[in-house]
């Protein structure tokens, strides 16, 4: 039998998506009203008007045709005809017809649970014996759903939806693990061009650009879009959004402290051609990432490991090499990162055996290559905590990063290399993302090791081929550096290093301790700001301290946006040579931005709002501006100016914007002057239904 001809024409005269009723049911409304973006496996409605009566609801029989991707195809999965019928099918695309007549269509759609994401097309095939008549409708996006219990993507929890896929705002904790801050950050997932923009990264993705078709197979996993969601964050291997720098100068870009939130990140790179945004670090990376996988649909949360562990060899064990002026020699490939932030995706893992699936750990800052590209994840967290590191993706990496061993190594003058510290405990400490419907911080480190020196973490060890270090005899000479705990940026730091001699004789230490600029995410090498030393005598069985005193003009210039200094005490035996080491990172602390709202905040009314800053430097800052930023707040950026603060000098500035979004807000307010700079403050804002 001849095939029908195929037939396109134009004879629908309008189509009603309903994006009233329909966006809100999907929680779409924040995205867009204008538009369709529906989450799969659940209904819309539509309904189709014809020009002329088309339409025989006793005779005419209408297939739907939903189709995406550059060559849609039945085989591939990207074109999905579909009949109308006398019910919904829950695990597929299916259609009925809630009412018709002679020119007029409303239809029932359920989208299948596991459908490709993205935009689609939709289309009416009305089959006669000699053609088949396409009516075009129209174009919609369909999202993950995390509401559905088909989908990979599933979370029974309304607290967490309502926090990980629909929140726009968070907090992303940075510092050190001695002293965690809070860094405010706007998501801003539902602004109205931000979806565009994420189909666009993942249209620019190099296995889109080499095989679009076979791509956009791949879309229906949340597994495969993490992973390019992961790649495509930063640049290394691609047109991704962020390029990384972790060094000075950063005048051909933005310091990556001083970013408040990933729109403006986002828009630039759409408006910039896809031409790399500079400049970002980890928690830039790990947040640009968030919004990108929120706004699909997948429930995601910022991550942060404290005393973070880069292991480039794969040996599990971070290696520290000083010289004997207790400077570091910055010979070895891996490091301690202060703090490390990356991600969390909720899914179901069914590539992998059972037991693997929620949380899955993503990293989008590029450390090391995976599969050739730099991405890293998804890595099941249930893995890492059991030490499976034969589980894909980059189970291995994130291990270490949270259980690695450090080992310090002292070498002298004549190049003998003396192994002075082991530490099993170092790395991985007080894991951290914002609690569900608070600002608080939730501690997440069970959920990725065992509790240290536990024989069940002991065993994971083993299963992870990690060696076992040996237990070693107390030392006869010990060390140890305390600081006071809060310490102002402008005050005095007050170091105490204390001496213990377990011998039963005195003995004369040589004592050396330095202060050192620290950045984050790797060492203090060439950073000196302080050296100290002093030769001790310390009686049988007796603690000695020493207290030195580190000033402002001393360590002022050297700070940049978290404060942190590191200290290390050497202190050797000149006797028997027995030598022990120390160090530990400081961060100072800011002066405060105070935020305060006049009034109650109302939708599409005038907010008054107090921002008082009180300058506790010895020195007068300059240049100084207030930049706010606030998802449904404000569009973009707002910017104010204000000279100069002289010591002690408090000034408060009021401004005012129109609120465009209802519920929960945040607004965050950054500080900058020439010498302190990056100062975030943050306040929540309710906005509530303007009054009729």
């Amino acid at each position: 039998m001849a095939s029908t001809a195929e037939c396109v024409v134009q004879d629908v005269s309008s189509v009603d998506f309903h994006c009233e009723k329909n966006n809100p049911d999907h929680r779409t409304a924040e995205i867009s009203a204008k538009r369709l973006i529906v989450r799969r496996g659940q209904p819309f409605h539509i309904t189709v008007q014809f020009k002329r009566n088309q339409y025989n609801p006793d005779v005419d029989r209408f297939k739907l045709v939903a189709q995406t991707g550059p060559s849609p195809s039945e085989t591939s999965g990207t074109k999905i005809p579909f009949s109308l019928s006398d019910s919904i099918n829950k695990r597929r695309w299916s259609a009925v017809a809630a009412c018709s007549s002679r020119s007029r269509l409303s239809l029932i759609i359920h989208s299948a649970p596991n459908a490709k994401i993205g935009r689609h097309t939709l289309a009416l095939q009305k089959i006669t014996s000699d053609q088949t008549v396409i009516y075009p409708v129209g174009e919609f996006v369909v999202l993950f759903n995390p509401w559905c219990s088909e989908d990979e993507v599933f979370l029974n929890d309304a607290g967490q939806l309502n926090e990980y896929v629909l929140n726009e705002q968070g907090i992303i904790f940075t510092g050190c693990s001695e002293y965690i801050q809070r860094l405010p950050w706007n998501f801003g997932q539902f602004e109205e061009d931000i979806l565009d923009i994420c189909l666009k990264l993942l249209d620019n993705s190099p296995k889109h650009l080499k095989n679009p078709a076979k791509d956009c197979t791949r879309r229906g996993s949340p597994v495969y879009i993490c992973r390019t969601v992961s790649a495509m964050v930063n640049c290394n291997d691609d047109n991704g959004i962020l390029f990384g720098k972790w060094d000075a100068p950063y005048t051909d870009g933005v310091y990556p402290g001083k970013w408040s939130g990933s729109v403006a990140i986002l828009r630039q790179w759409n408006n910039s051609g896809c031409q790399p945004v500079c400049y970002g670090q980890c928690w830039v990376f790990a947040a640009v990432a968030c919004t990108v996988l929120r706004c699909l649909g997948i429930p995601t949360r910022v991550v942060t490991n404290f005393e973070s562990a880069h292991d480039t060899n794969g040996n599990l064990i971070i290696e520290s090499e000083y010289d004997e002026k207790g400077l570091e020699l910055g010979r070895s490939g891996d490091s301690i990162w202060n703090f490390h932030v990356w991600v969390e995706s909720w899914m179901a893992r069914y590539d992998l055996r059972p037991g693997n699936d929620g949380w899955q750990a993503l990293d989008p800052t590029p450390q090391e290559k995976s599969e050739g590209v730099y991405c890293c994840g998804p890595a099941p967290v249930k893995a890492i905590k059991e030490g499976e590191t034969d589980i894909c993706y980059d189970v291995p990496f994130i291990f270490a990063e949270v259980n690695a061993d450090c080992v310090t190594s002292i070498y002298s003058e004549k190049g003998k290399k003396m192994k002075v510290h082991t530490d099993t405990r170092h790395v991985g400490q007080r894991i951290s993302t914002k609690c569900v419907g608070s600002d608080d911080r939730e501690d997440i480190t069970n959920n990725y090791k065992y509790p240290e020196g536990s024989e069940e973490e002991r065993r994971i060890f083993e299963l992870a081929d990690k060696r076992r270090v040996p237990l070693k005899p107390e030392k006869r000479l010990q060390l140890h550096l305390m600081t006071n705990d809060l310490i102002y940026n402008g005050t005095n730091v007050k170091v105490s290093a204390v001496i213990s001699n377990k011998n039963s004789m005195k003995r004369v230490y040589t004592l050396k301790i330095n202060a050192m600029k620290k950045k984050y995410s790797r060492s203090s090498r060439g950073k000196c700001i302080k050296m100290y030393q002093q030769e001790i005598t310390v009686a049988p069985s007796e603690d000695k301290t020493v207290e030195v005193e580190l000033s402002y003009t001393e360590y002022g210039e050297f700070l940049d946006k978290y404060n942190l200094i590191r200290l290390t005490a050497l202190a050797i035996d000149g006797e028997t040579n027995e030598s022990v080491f120390t160090l530990k990172d400081i961060s100072l602390i800011n002066p405060n931005i105070t935020i305060q709202v006049r009034g109650a905040p109302v939708l599409s009314q005038e907010v008054m709002t107090g921002i008082s800053f009180e300058n506790i430097l010895p020195v007068a800052l300059t240049n100084c501006v207030f930049t706010l930023e606030g998802a449904g707040l404000i569009d973009g950026q707002m910017e104010i100016r204000f000279g100069t603060l002289n010591p002690g000098e408090a000034i408060t500035k009021e401004v005012s914007f129109i609120p465009k979004k209802m519920g929960l807000k945040k607004l965050t307010v950054d500080f900058d002057s020439d010498c302190l700079k990056d100062v975030k403050g943050y306040i929540n804002i309710d906005i509530q239904e303007e009054k009729k």
